[in-house]
């Protein structure tokens, strides 16, 4: 054997274990989040392990603006971490025409949460996400998926969860699918 990779195949042995989260308020949202499971999927080097299900909402802050759809998605990614962000930017600018208002309605925001406990303070990549210990829009659905998580240099997902609560977000019952499973 000379040093083929064969391209199929999920070399999750290889990869880094990575929380995405996703959130929409404009537009045909659902279809928004299942378009970006897909593209994310998609991504050569990373490989979906699972999502989460979908939250719906109230947007704090900023100006009024529908509620947001929220889920978070787990990955083994074999690609560096830039290149998923760069790769991550170019799916929100497919589904996002129209960032025009600062803290103002996303048709799509994709955030990395944390990538195999890796720290970094870089401004444009901060890991793990300054504020997720914050958000109960990314814990509650994060802890669905995964009950025993942890946020690097927070603790425990279930008890930030706690912490935080769950006021202004309730589970909505549209679910999303993983490529390749059946709906």
């Amino acid at each position: 054997m000379s040093g083929h990779h064969a391209m199929s195949g999920h070399h999750e042995g290889a990869g880094h274990p990575a929380v995405l989260a996703l959130g929409s308020n404009l537009g045909d949202r659902r279809d928004i989040l299942q378009g970006a499971v897909d593209a994310i999927a998609g991504i050569e080097g990373v490989f979906v392990t699972g999502v989460s299900p979908v939250y719906e909402t109230v947007p704090v802050g900023g100006p009024p603006q529908p509620d947001y759809l929220n889920a978070v998605m787990l990955a083994t990614i074999t690609i560096p971490v830039r290149e998923l962000l760069d790769e991550l930017h170019e799916i929100e600018v497919l589904f996002d025409r129209v960032r025009l208002v600062r803290w103002g309605p996303r048709t799509l925001d994709i955030d990395i949460i944390t990538v195999a406990g890796e720290l970094s303070d870089d401004p444009e990549l901060t890991l793990p996400h300054p504020r997720a210990q914050e958000r109960g829009f990314v814990l509650a659905p994060w802890h669905d998926i995964d009950p025993e998580a942890v946020l690097p240099g927070h603790g425990r997902v279930a008890d930030l969860l706690a912490r935080v609560g769950t006021d202004g977000i309730r589970r909505s019952d549209v679910p999303l699918t993983l490529p390749g499973t059946a709906s």
